[in-house]
């Protein structure tokens, strides 16, 4: 038993003394690649070329196998004579150059953490484009937070403010705060059974008081001003409390519901702001948005008219990062979702 004991004393610190070192070295190397690497990078994809891409290897595979040698060789004539076309153009001063949609891309989450990437993705096309250049937000997002969904609404607003026409586009789902970002384009568009709407605010937070207190568990709480803290999950509620935080509620959606209005005039705000949500088509007659289709099919029929570029802003990882997202993420995501539900209103 001795023996054992020893062994597993020495198992014991010869681990320790592995995880040490493990991560002294995750240490230091995500210090090196924090001196070596950027915060992020902006990728830039051309969907109207890959979509190309795409068609002429269809058509490829339509022709008969016989006659494929003879397509590939008519094919590569045609592009050479497009290249030397747009060559002599250029030459002559005469080419017609198509004016730029930009694709934006936005998933958003409870606390809207992915605003970061946006507004850097904003920045980026504020920062080049020209008079006839438009863009369009594919937006996915079910609401959250109140404070992170006003600023990706802003970060939109900077769009409009610069003239620039903003399209949003929503094929899933664009409900309370995703509604919020929504309404700032110049027009929307969402698929037949999409989630629109939802303009209303939510907040709820549990309360263990009467369980403390008959095991004997005092719980202070000190505040300096009258409504510093109106509802508390291990304090005594009382009726002022929840009627302040009832009225901070109200405000809140009185504030989305102006913002709203002012978004899109048209609407009859008091009818569509009761917190409920309706499908793509029910959304169109009352006039929550303007045109039912799909961001494929929308960005299909842009081809002609722009030329498309896709804009998006990847950050990167460090060692660590990468090492303990995966199980961090996971605990975050739960503890984030329990406060945000208890302590902020949500859209």
């Amino acid at each position: 038993m001795g023996f054992i004991a020893e062994y597993g004393l020495f198992l014991a610190k010869s681990v320790t003394v592995l995880v040490v070192i493990v991560a002294l070295v995750l240490l230091i190397m995500n210090q090196r690649g924090k001196t070596k690497q950027s915060p992020g990078e902006l990728l830039i994809r051309e969907p109207g070329k890959e979509f190309e891409q795409l068609q002429k290897r269809l058509e490829l595979a339509l022709v008969e196998p016989s006659a494929q040698k003879q397509w590939r060789k008519t094919e590569k004539q045609n592009e050479k004579a497009r290249i030397k076309e747009r060559k002599a153009e250029a030459k002559a001063g005469t080419t017609l150059t198509k004016p730029v949609l930009y694709l934006l891309n936005f998933k958003g989450s409870m606390d809207a953490h992915e605003v970061e990437t946006l507004r850097k993705e904003v920045s980026a096309v504020l920062s080049v484009a020209k008079p006839g250049d438009e863009v369009l937000l594919k937006l996915e997002s079910p609401g959250g937070v109140v404070h992170g969904y006003g600023l990706a609404a802003s970060q939109l607003q900077r769009i409009r403010d610069q003239g620039i026409t903003l399209t949003a586009v929503v094929d899933k789902v664009a409900a309370s705060g995703g509604y919020m970002m929504a309404c700032v384009a110049n027009h929307i568009v969402a698929a037949p059974f999409s989630i629109i709407g939802s303009i209303g605010v939510v907040a709820q937070i549990p309360n263990i008081h009467r369980l403390l207190k008959k095991n004997d568990i005092d719980v202070e709480l000190h505040t300096a001003g009258q409504y510093k803290r109106t509802l508390t999950m291990l304090g005594e509620n009382s009726e002022e409390g929840r009627e302040k935080f009832r009225q901070d509620l109200d405000d809140t959606h009185q504030l989305f519901k102006s913002f709203v209005a002012q978004m899109r005039p048209s609407l009859d705000i008091n009818s569509v702001a009761t917190g409920e949500h309706w499908y793509g088509k029910q959304a169109l007659e009352k006039g929550l948005i303007d045109e039912i289709s799909t961001s494929d099919a929308l960005i299909i029929s842009k081809m002609q008219q722009f030329r498309l570029l896709s804009i998006s802003y990847a950050r990167r990882k460090t060692l660590i990062e990468r090492f303990t997202q995966s199980g961090a993420s996971v605990v975050e995501k739960a503890i984030l979702k329990l406060w945000q539900r208890g302590q902020k209103p949500l859209l």
